[in-house]
């Protein structure tokens, strides 16, 4: 065993394994918000296409500041290979729904997370993450107002155009 003061890092190899599992699912999401963009700006939902750009750079910042986090504790952040992106959805809504539930996945993966930080005793990292979950509240959010735009307004018509041009009205208020 090594003397512990010559240790590169205090955090537990399950944690920093959750920490890099996690960098793999922002990056994950973050390239398929691009492709959700893509999708948009082809079928001519330019608001959406803003929308998922901008998501898609928030997920890359989350990954980030993980890696950052990762290497900050003496730990070894892992760049990911991303594959298995979805090019081709069905409709407008059907990108909401998917980012619904790629939200409410992130969110249990967190919680996941701060189980674990609890019963490894590594209150540093459970606090790092707590700023996460807090995030996660506000994505979830969004995405379900989103949704209920699609039951109010409808899809028929001119109303995936007027959804497209609502959703960037929607905004979480904490």
């Amino acid at each position: 065993m090594k003397d512990p003061l010559n240790l590169k890092t205090s955090m537990k190899e399950e944690i920093e394994s959750a920490l890099n599992n996690q960098i793999k699912t922002e990056a994950h999401a973050s390239s398929t918000y691009l492709s959700m963009s893509t999708w948009c700006g082809v079928h001519g939902y330019d608001g959406s296409a803003d929308f998922f750009a901008k998501q898609a750079e928030e997920e890359r910042a989350h990954m980030l500041k993980l890696f950052k986090y990762i290497n900050d504790r003496g730990g070894r952040a892992i760049s990911p290979d991303i594959t298995n992106i979805t090019t081709d959805f069905h409709s407008l809504r059907d990108l909401f729904e998917k980012t619904l539930q790629m939200e409410m996945h992130v969110t249990q993966l967190f919680n996941d997370m701060a189980e674990k930080c609890i019963s490894q005793k590594d209150f540093v990292t459970f606090h790092f993450i707590q700023w996460f979950l807090e995030e996660q509240v506000q994505e979830e959010y969004i995405a379900r107002r989103i949704l209920d735009l699609f039951d109010i307004i409808g899809e028929e018509g001119k109303g995936c155009w007027e959804i497209d041009k609502q959703l960037q009205k929607v905004k979480y208020e904490a």
